[in-house]
């Protein structure tokens, strides 16, 4: 149903190993549509997006490629509104906002919904009008594949393949575009399992993404300094829960050794209330703003549950830190772990 010019578009079905009934589903759409899909059945190399996306590619007609997960809805305009900002020849990589669907299922989805609204509507939406680093995410997205092949492609060793061509493309000069206006809707997390697993990947992916690349960003000659600031920060984001959870253990330490009034004459008292108010919490912040912005003033009062989501996380995104580190020396076979989809869907 989009509303882009149908001779210039497209559209690759990309099955990757499933073991149920997408196979069939599929071929039965080619046949209800023919000359408008083609399948791409994949049924063994290295597993991953990352991997799919770099055999998939081979599939590819022009030099933009759109990329959405299979549970994603795309308006009639989304497609042009994606395409359009490679009209400017520097853009590498365009990003639209991510919308839960099915927010009223529980109350996991309506903290997730807070959260995505945070992610996009505030972060995103900041880096972009900043002039700083907006990310890339996966889905909802486009690429363009001579940027893509000229930073050497999608690489099949990454759990977050969005934030490894996020940084790659920027220090090949490359920007991304994020538009706001380009909203999709998913399907998040209804379990509280599902939504740790999915935690854990994004954690471990995107620290790998740190430790390969946090160097070529510093030394890059083709970043600005803005740029390399907030590119830093961006990897580091999965830093701060083991960082604060280590902090906690230390504090707990100290205080059984009386060792408390001898920190603060290391640690002004003035330092760390800032560090709390501005950067602890700046998370909850910017769930605050979204909803504002959004117009759901009324959904700010789930805020100090969120508070308990961002401590039940610390430990699962700790252990990925641990992951990824450990597993830079021992060269293990990644493992990627698929998550649930519930098939809900909304009328138009």
């Amino acid at each position: 149903q989009t509303d882009y010019p149908q001779d210039r578009i497209k559209v690759v079905v990309v099955n990757d190993r499933s073991t149920d009934q997408t196979a069939q589903i599929v071929d039965d759409h080619i046949q209800t549509f023919p000359g408008r899909l083609q399948a791409f059945h994949r049924t063994g190399g290295k597993p991953g997006k990352a991997a799919a996306l770099k055999d998939a590619m081979r599939h590819a007609v022009g030099d933009i490629a759109l990329i959405f997960d299979a549970d994603y809805t795309p308006g009639p305009g989304l497609v042009r509104q994606l395409v359009t900002p490679f009209l400017d020849p520097e853009v590498g990589a365009v990003m639209g906002r991510v919308v839960p669907r099915n927010v009223s299922t529980n109350l996991l989805t309506r903290m997730l919904d807070m959260e995505r609204s945070a992610g996009y509507q505030v972060d995103q939406q900041a880096r972009m009008n900043l002039r700083a680093v907006p990310q890339y995410g996966g889905t909802v997205g486009g690429v363009r594949i001579s940027a893509v092949q000229a930073v050497g492609g999608w690489r099949d060793d990454v759990l977050a393949e969005d934030t490894d061509i996020t940084i790659r493309l920027l220090i090949g000069g490359w920007k991304t575009v994020y538009n706001n206006e380009a909203a999709c809707y998913e399907e998040v997390p209804e379990e509280w399992a599902v939504r740790l697993r999915q935690v854990h990947r994004w954690a471990k992916g995107h620290n790998q993404v740190l430790l390969r690349h946090a160097w070529g960003l510093t030394t890059s000659g083709s970043v600005s300094v803005r740029e390399r600031l907030d590119g830093l920060l961006l990897l580091h984001i999965f830093l701060m829960q083991p960082l604060l959870l280590l902090g906690w253990v230390i504090a707990v330490i100290l205080y059984y050794m009386n060792a408390a009034e001898a920190l603060t004459l290391l640690i002004p008292a003035s330092l760390l209330l800032v560090y709390s108010a501005v950067g602890g919490f700046s998370a909850f912040l910017q769930m605050g703003y979204a909803q504002l912005i959004d117009g759901h003033r009324h959904r700010i009062r789930l805020l100090p549950l969120q508070l308990l989501s961002f401590v039940v996380c610390m430990p699962v995104i700790s252990w990925a830190l641990w992951g990824s580190v450990s597993e830079l020396f021992s060269k293990k076979e990644l493992v990627w772990n698929k998550t649930t989809r519930y098939n809900k869907q909304v009328s138009a």
